[in-house]
């Protein structure tokens, strides 16, 4: 292509026109893998539409720890908005080629959306804390405008710390290849196309990882730390156990969006340990699944949303079958009437 080459001057900044994304062109059976992530965004629309829409409209669940819940949900589906249904493109029309700028945006809604999950599994944690270890006070600490403001101070937070990190890769120059071996504009894979020193890029990502996932981690590790020193304070083996039963469905989501990226981002990024195919492959599966995941763990099972949501499941059955009925017997409905 034409705008490859030497770069004649380290002044000289060469943005191409876009880049082509090959993650995936040595998978065997790509086809089911395709399939298989179509059916989990799908499901992750479904399942968190379904638990905003439950939240949304009954007045009662209008409370700190379900509008951390709908934080979740909503950051849950920008997620894989953001990169399942290009990742199917790809696969079905057989284009790579992503624009130069939409590259960047890509890069910046699912770094920063990556990055607000890992926040809102701390914000339950932080809930957890609360409820936990001060019953007596949880009406007063974590009210509604407190969970309000801790949100809103966390998506601010990731998408200044993103915005910086992305627009900094404007600097780069790309003269030798624009093919991304990933499955989307990913950070890393991007940067180290550069041909001039991306050594400031490498830090940002070390430090964007230590930033947005160890820290809420961290944070996490010592609420359950201080959650288990009450626990095992309480005189009643009951109490213990229900207190740890509040916690055990978001130890789950915890271990299933960290577990995997930690361990990728730790072999991969740093010890370049892991097969590049398999990098793709497991990240794209730690990626996708968590959010498709979280609803049915955590939401779902939570006892308040769960009545009401086969509550309308019932309402429905019972509105179909009315409207069978009058399809079905119109003349007597007009007797009726």
């Amino acid at each position: 292509m034409s705008f490859l080459g030497t770069v004649p001057n380290k002044s000289v900044i060469i943005h191409p026109p876009g880049f082509y994304i090959i993650g995936f062109e040595s998978f065997p059976n790509i086809s089911i893998y395709i399939i298989f992530l179509a059916i989990v965004y799908v499901g992750t629309v479904l399942f968190n539409s379904l638990v905003i829409y439950v939240i949304a409209f009954n007045y009662c669940l209008h409370t700190p720890k379900f509008l951390a819940v709908v934080n979740l949900a909503v950051i849950d589906i920008v997620t894989n908005t953001c990169i399942i249904p290009s990742m199917i493109k790809i696969f079905l029309v057989k284009d790579s080629f992503i624009p130069y700028n939409l590259c960047f945006v890509q890069m910046f809604i699912y770094y920063a959306f990556v990055s607000l999950e890992s926040y809102a599994l701390a914000i339950l944690a932080y809930d957890r804390l609360i409820a936990i270890c001060f019953p007596l006070r949880q009406n007063s600490i974590n009210t509604l405008r407190s969970m309000s403001c801790i949100v809103g101070l966390t998506w601010c937070f990731a998408l200044v710390v993103t915005t910086f990190t992305t627009s900094i890769m404007t600097r780069l120059s790309f003269c030798n290849s624009v093919r991304v071996f990933s499955y989307f504009c990913d950070y890393a894979p991007v940067f180290r196309l550069a041909c001039n020193d991306y050594s400031m890029h490498w830090f940002a990502a070390s430090f964007l990882s230590v930033l947005l996932l160890v820290g809420p981690l961290t944070f996490i590790c010592i609420s359950y730390a201080s959650i288990l020193v009450v626990v095992f304070r309480m005189k009643s083996l009951d109490s213990q156990v229900k207190a740890l039963a509040t916690c055990f469905e978001h130890l789950i989501l915890v271990a299933v969006f960290y577990i995997p990226l930690l361990t990728i981002f730790t072999v991969g990024f740093y010890l370049r340990a892991i097969d590049p195919d398999q990098r793709v492959l497991s990240l794209s599966l730690a990626s996708c699944v968590p959010p498709c995941v979280n609803p049915v763990v955590y939401s779902l099972k939570t006892k308040e949303i769960k009545i009401r949501v086969l509550a309308l499941v019932r309402r429905n059955k019972i509105g179909s079958r009315q409207t069978q009925q009058q399809e079905s017997n119109p003349w007597r409905i007009k007797a009726q009437q």
